[in-house]
């Protein structure tokens, strides 16, 4: 394939990806991603049973797929803020090293599926490959293609260190949070069960800016945009017996529908929780919350 026309193909593939995962809520289906057409013909972007995917007509790879194995990413480097990707098994200069190593030549851009739960996928695109490390057996896959241009992407700056650390926290776990939170609610709101995905977001009950602010699903809550920007500025509180209630002020103004039957109508209403007793909401965390709100609304 010429590569002006695989990287026009690509720009096409990262367009629907994006799309298809903010409808979806974040993230996208196993059988999604193996159904992709295009052209007339079936182009699946990821491969069936490997975790890397080289179409036979792409130069440079499409797709790796990491799987998380807790709230952060194993092969993401804490130091760097970079992807560790592990060369294929076998013969280093196989196919499909090679094809990665392409990728750092022509500065193609990837798609980085993590999956996060059996068959769901969270997309991480563009990311690009940056440096081929033989002693780790491992290509470095950067968040940005500024990191392309740098000179020596093993021993970054500590300003460059503090941005890829960033911009990991942004584009890895961040999106990792929501999908996680998002499935276990189900993708509905938990409070008044609104079910469009690209309408919900995942929100932290302790602030991640916290020591107990960790990105894991009992430290999270699906809530529509309304119900979290209410819950964040404290006009919306959750105590720790899983109620919702409503700021004392709020249920005596006068106003619209939406204050009425969105905020007004939900004081009182029980929290909508995961199937999974290990997905729903920490107790503590939320007494900690709760002792916000009642302190904000005394």
């Amino acid at each position: 394939m010429d590569s002006a026309v695989e990287a026009a193909l690509r720009t096409k593939i990262i367009e629907w990806i994006h799309q298809r995962a903010e409808a979806n809520g974040g993230f996208l289906h196993r059988q999604e991603l193996l159904a992709y057409r295009t052209g007339g013909r079936d182009l699946p972007l990821i491969d069936y049973s490997r975790g890397i995917r080289n179409p036979v007509d792409f130069a440079s790879t499409l797709a790796i797929v990491q799987s998380a194995h807790g709230p952060y990413d194993d092969a993401e480097s804490p130091e760097d803020g970079l992807l560790h990707y592990a060369y294929r098994k076998g013969d280093p200069d196989g196919g499909d090293n090679r094809k990665m190593r392409n990728a750092i030549e022509t500065g193609m851009p990837l798609v980085l599926f993590r999956k996060e739960t059996p068959n769901f996928y969270t997309p991480i695109a563009p990311v690009y490959v940056v440096d081929d490390v033989p002693e780790e057996r491992a290509f470095l896959i950067a968040l940005d293609e500024s990191f392309r241009y740098m000179p020596d992407v093993r021993h970054l700056s500590e300003p460059q260190r503090r941005y890829a650390l960033r911009l990991a926290k942004l584009r890895l776990h961040q999106p990792a949070f929501r999908m996680r939170v998002l499935l276990a609610y189900e993708t509905r709101c938990a409070v008044c069960e609104l079910k469009h995905g690209s309408l919900l977001d995942a929100a932290h009950i302790a602030p991640d800016s916290s020591d107990r602010g960790i990105p894991t699903t009992p430290n999270g809550l699906a809530l529509c945009k309304i119900h979290h920007a209410a819950f964040d500025q404290q006009m919306l509180g959750i105590s720790p017996d899983y109620v919702v209630h409503i700021d004392r002020a709020l249920l005596d103004e006068i106003d619209g529908p939406m204050l009425r039957h969105g905020l007004q109508e939900m004081h009182g209403r029980a929290l909508t929780l995961p199937r999974r007793a290990p997905d729903r909401p920490d107790r503590d965390l939320l007494a900690a919350r709760w002792d916000t709100f009642v302190r904000g609304t005394a």
